[in-house]
């Protein structure tokens, strides 16, 4: 990253001052102002943001989330709240997933008893299938 002006007084006449917690450290010439170099956060893809609150809407929990895509069960909770997402609770449907290869999705599809009493979705993980279903709870 390179620093071009003093975040104080925007004069361009900089020098470098030393490194504090392995960050470099500036010096303004004109005002003497000390600065460093703001930290630059971790980014994650846009596609795993997409797809944890696609889940999300399907019925996981922030758990479950969090061990499918491999980000923290608070960070998806703050998506959430950030993207202002809203699920119906509707107790009648519970959802249940697996991680398959499109070999075993082959396979999986072929079953007509698989198929029947069950709405099904069928999403891209990375290399693998998400096979999301919902069954009607049994009474």
């Amino acid at each position: 990253m390179k620093i071009e002006s003093c975040p104080k007084c925007r004069s361009p006449k900089i020098i470098k001052s030393g490194i504090v917690n392995n960050r470099q450290r500036y010096t303004c010439k004109q005002c003497s102002y000390n600065f460093t170099v703001d930290k630059i956060g971790k980014k994650i893809d846009d596609y795993y943001i997409t797809k944890a609150l696609q889940l999300y809407l399907e019925g996981l929990s922030y758990r479950e989330i969090e061990r499918i895509i491999g980000v923290s069960h608070v960070t998806v909770s703050n998506w959430v709240r950030h993207y202002k997402i809203k699920r119906l609770n509707d107790g009648m449907y519970h959802p249940t997933y697996r991680i398959i290869t499109h070999q075993e999705l082959v396979e999986q599809l072929k079953n007509k008893e698989f198929l029947t009493g069950a709405g099904m979705i069928i999403t891209e993980l990375g290399d693998k299938f998400m096979l999301i279903k919902w069954e009607r709870f049994r009474e």
